[in-house]
């Protein structure tokens, strides 16, 4: 499964890139970014389409995984890099990192990311877990 969904990432980011975020730049009615990190083991930059809500000049986005039982790669390469770049359409920049927490996590999950997305919340409860939240702040 692994291979196939690296798959599917490789052709999303592709497509996003060529047609600067005309194909790929929304899914399910919301805006998509590319996120690159570099690997917590390797170093290697990688880079994943992640829908965003905008908050306070910043990208919040969610590591769901679509409901799985662990953390997508992206969180955890995240969690370790001092900083990363994200493009949005045509437009690319480097961004801080702040992976929240505690109240400020609390606010943001209420306020900004079940009403955008209204099923996370079903989704999270199903997985066991916790989905990390993660400000992304231009530099």
């Amino acid at each position: 499964m692994k291979t196939a969904l690296t798959f599917r990432n490789r052709a999303a980011v592709a497509l996003y890139r060529i047609s600067d975020g005309s194909l790929g730049g929304r899914s399910v009615g919301l805006p998509v970014l590319l996120l690159t990190v570099p690997g917590r083991k390797t170093g290697v930059p990688r880079t994943t389409p992640l829908i965003y809500l905008e908050h306070d000049n910043s990208h919040v986005v969610v590591g769901s995984a679509f409901g799985t039982k662990t953390d997508p790669d992206w969180i955890r390469n995240l969690a370790v890099a001092e900083s990363a770049w994200i493009r949005v359409g045509d437009r690319e920049w480097e961004v801080s990192i702040r992976i929240v927490a505690g109240e400020e996590r609390e606010r943001l999950w209420q306020q900004v990311i079940v009403p955008a997305l209204p099923t996370i919340a079903k989704h999270e409860a199903k997985s066991g877990r916790t989905f990390p939240v993660c400000v992304l702040a231009r530099q």
